[in-house]
Order: C-alpha cells, then sequence, then structure tokens
C-alpha cells in the first residue's frame, strides 16, 4: 500500500525546504554628524539668538507681572452726592474698588500673562529656526573662501608650486590667512628649486670624477706595451681624484648634517678654535705666498664644536684658495655690537655686489675668483651659510673696495 504523505505546512516567507532565506543585510551604523566650522557657527548663532530671545521675554513677563491689578482701569464713577441728615456739608464718599472687581481684574491679567507667553514663546520659536537658517546662509557665504582655498591647497602638488590662492576681497583674516599660505608656497617652491639644483649639481660632481678615473683605466689597459711607471701614474692620478671626490662626500655629509639641526649646545671658544685651526699646516689650494694673520679675543659661543670648527676651516681655506699671490688674509674673532663673532677678510680679485647671494650658493664659482686654476669644490660656502643658520647666526659678505672678500659671522650672545 502507498502510504499517504502528510501535507507539509509552509511558514509564510519561508522556503519549503526548510532552509533559512538569505539574511537582510543588517543597517550599518548612522554617519557620524561632521561638526564643521558651518555647523558650528549656525548652532551659535541660534543659541545666542535664543537666549537673547528668552532673556527679552522674562523681562517683558516681570515687567507685566509686576503691574497692579487695576494699573491702567478707570475706577468706577463715584455715586451721586448725598446729603447727611444735618442737612449741611454733604460728604462725597469715593469707595475702593469692591472685592468682585478686584476678583474679575486679577482673572484678566492672569489670562493676559498667559497668553502672552504662549504668544510670545511660538513667536521666539518660530524666529529661532528662522535664525538657525539665516545663520547657516551666512556662515556657509562667510565661509565660502576657505572652501575656494581648500581645494585649490588640494590640487596643488609638488609640480605646480607656482600656483598661489591670491584670494580677493577686503583685508580680513581670510585675506592674511591666503597671504601667509601663498607666502609660504613661495618659500617651498624656492626649495624645491634649490633642492632640484643641488641634486642635479652633485649628480654632476659626482659623475665627473668617475668618468674621469674610468678614461684613465681604459686609456691605460688598452695599451699593451704599457711600462710600470705608466701604470704607476695611473694609479696616482686616479688615487688623487678619489681623495677629490672623498672630500666632496665628506663636505656632502657636512651639508646634510648642518642643515638638520643641532643635537647638543655646549660652550665653544671661537679664538680657541681659530688659532688651533691656524697653527696646524693648512692644505688649502692657492696662489704662493699667501700670509695668513689673526687677531683673536674671546668670543665665547653655544654650538656643535665639530660644525663650528668646519665652518672656520671652510672660511679659511676659501680666503686662502681665491686670492692673489703674496696676497694676505686676517682672521678675527672678538664681540662685535655685544654679541660673538668672526670675520675673515682676504685680499683678491674685485666681486660685483651683486654676486654676494651667489656665493653661498652650492655648486657657485665665480669667475673673478678662479686664478690659477683653483676652482674648489663650489660648495665650502654653503657648508658656512648652513653651519651658520643652525646656529642662528648673522651672516655677513661684503666685497672690499681693494678687491677681496670680508665674511663675518655674529653668534647670539650667551646668557650669562
Amino acid at each position: 500500500m502507498r502510504r499517504l504523505r502528510r501535507p507539509v505546512r509552509r511558514t509564510p516567507g519561508r522556503p519549503a525546504s526548510g532552509r533559512r532565506g538569505p539574511r537582510r543585510p543588517a543597517s550599518g551604523p548612522l554617519p557620524r554628524v561632521r561638526w564643521t566650522i558651518r555647523l558650528r557657527l549656525t548652532l551659535l548663532y541660534g543659541a545666542l539668538f535664543l537666549l537673547t530671545g528668552v532673556l527679552l521675554l522674562t523681562v517683558v513677563y516681570l515687567l507685566v507681572a509686576g503691574r497692579p491689578p487695576w494699573a491702567g482701569v478707570e475706577p468706577p464713577s463715584p455715586p451721586a452726592a448725598t446729603v447727611t441728615p444735618s442737612g449741611l456739608g454733604a460728604a462725597l464718599d469715593v469707595p475702593a474698588p469692591s472685592v468682585d472687581l478686584e476678583r474679575q481684574l486679577q482673572q484678566q491679567r492672569s489670562d493676559y500673562l498667559e497668553k502672552l507667553l504662549t504668544s510670545s514663546g511660538i513667536a521666539l520659536a518660530l524666529l529661532t529656526l528662522l535664525s538657525v537658517w539665516l545663520g547657516w546662509l551666512m556662515a556657509g557665504r562667510a565661509l565660502r573662501p576657505l572652501r575656494t582655498m581648500a581645494d585649490t591647497a588640494k590640487a596643488i602638488s609638488a609640480n605646480d608650486l607656482h600656483r598661489r590662492l591670491g584670494a580677493p576681497g577686503p583685508s580680513d583674516e581670510i585675506k592674511d590667512l591666503a597671504d601667509t599660505f601663498d607666502a609660504l608656497l613661495d618659500h617651498l617652491e624656492g626649495a624645491f628649486e634649490a633642492q632640484r639644483r643641488f641634486v642635479a649639481n652633485a649628480s654632476h660632481e659626482l659623475r665627473t670624477p668617475l668618468t674621469f678615473e674610468r678614461s684613465l683605466l681604459e686609456i691605460t689597459l688598452a695599451d699593451p706595451d704599457a711600462s710600470a711607471a705608466e701604470l704607476r701614474e695611473t694609479c696616482v692620478r686616479v688615487l688623487g681624484s678619489n681623495a677629490r671626490q672623498e672630500k666632496l662626500i665628506e663636505a656632502l655629509l657636512t651639508l646634510a648634517r648642518s642643515q638638520r639641526g643641532l643635537d647638543r649646545r655646549v660652550p665653544v671658544d671661537l679664538a680657541g678654535l681659530a688659532a688651533e685651526h691656524l697653527g696646524r699646516p693648512h692644505d688649502a689650494d692657492g696662489p704662493p705666498g699667501v700670509r695668513i694673520g689673526s687677531d683673536l679675543a674671546p668670543a665665547a659661543v653655544l654650538g656643535d664644536p665639530p660644525l663650528v670648527e668646519r665652518l672656520i676651516i671652510n672660511l679659511v681655506d676659501n680666503a686662502v684658495r681665491h686670492n692673489v699671490p703674496d696676497g694676505r688674509v686676517r682672521v678675527w674673532t672678538g664681540l662685535h655690537e655685544g654679541r660673538p663673532a668672526l670675520s675673515v677678510r682676504n685680499t683678491g680679485p674685485a666681486v660685483l655686489p651683486s654676486q654676494l647671494e651667489l656665493i653661498f650658493q652650492p655648486f657657485q664659482r665665480l669667475r673673478a675668483t678662479r686664478l690659477g686654476g683653483h676652482d674648489g669644490q663650489g660648495i665650502g660656502l654653503s657648508i658656512v651659510a648652513a653651519i651658520a643658520a643652525a646656529h642662528d647666526a648673522d651672516l655677513h659678505a661684503e666685497a672690499l673696495p681693494e678687491g677681496g672678500l670680508e665674511i663675518r659671522v655674529n653668534f647670539p650672545p650667551v646668557a650669562p
């Protein structure tokens, strides 16, 4: 016999197989309200208006509630004069408001205050909503230049630092902010351009000796009949080029270290460091017969001794290198206008005042100072400028009328 199947009861909304249907995606968390300046200003405007409205309504209510019940109400007219039994000297009797009239005035006044409070509350609520809406519009209009500035700043990248905000309008706080940001972009553009020039010049300066060394080795190795003396001469020239390249790399590392800032500040005497350097034989390439004189007075500064020593070495070597035969170099330390200072003066070719800013740029060599082929690395005074900036010192360069330069570094005074 065929067994009868019991009909399966289906639950509405559930599949016949008994499996659960696909779950509805759970609703995610509500987005958080972003407390923008516009929203905060709007709420502030609305809160201030509501507060002043409540204060005004309270003052009006208290003034109205403080009036007597019969204020402004005409008293009832007095009754006709009555003659006293004596018949002489009629006396008028003006009665005070009756109890019923006073109760009626009190009820009327209570109803009036309730109506005043209700109407004023409704009007205050409507005006508060209106003030919030107007505050939202006015805050958006006032902050529109800031949105424009933000969009422009987001669009500016390292490749188009020449763009500026150029906010129009009156000279207010927003325009001051835009002008400050434009000035910051000017500094960033100058820094990026200086970095690009520095990287290009450094790459050229490092690649040139490598190319020279490779050419020497290839030419020597290509000659099968090269003698031991020729091979030795080639090795000596390669070692000399390698030594100059090592000095350049050391100078680049010193420049990077000085631009990073100071990790420590200890008392340093400029006179002692200058005397120690002048007492050693210097190996700066320069014209023959250059004499170095000194006038060293104590000048205490706070700084990094190795960096301050490198500053003195670079200034003296630069003064010796860019000089004339039988020229002079004068090193001075002491107090200048109450500040510890270092000055290095030399004789040499005349330098135009317009060229003074170029000598502190990396890999900038002036034609007027190139005598006898002693060009140097073109980075010595750049290191001086970076070390002076790291010590918060002022750097001054002056072209002398008879030729040569005087470079003075004024350090911050040391607190006693």
